[in-house]
């Protein structure tokens, strides 16, 4: 899963940095996500995992890091993340 939501950094963060480079529990905002790309991040998410974010969760906190991604996306479908 971690692997999947660093693709998808890659794809739609338009991070300034190497996804590779990043630590799970780095923040993202700090390493260049902005709010339209973490909507896009969001988006792409939903997409790949089967998964609709609820409004709770729609908040800077839920994409601080790929550890809260990976978190956020265990609590909604436990188990699908490991697929």
């Amino acid at each position: 899963m971690i692997q999947t939501i660093r693709d998808l950094i890659a794809q739609h963060g338009r991070l300034p940095v190497d996804v590779a480079s990043i630590a799970d529990d780095q923040d993202l905002y700090a390493a260049g996500l902005t709010s339209f790309s973490a909507v896009q991040l969001m988006l792409g998410l939903e997409e790949s995992f089967d998964v609709e974010f609820p409004e709770r969760m729609l908040n800077r906190k839920t994409f601080a890091s790929i550890a809260a991604i990976a978190a956020a996306i265990d609590e909604i479908a436990p188990g699908r993340a490991a697929a």
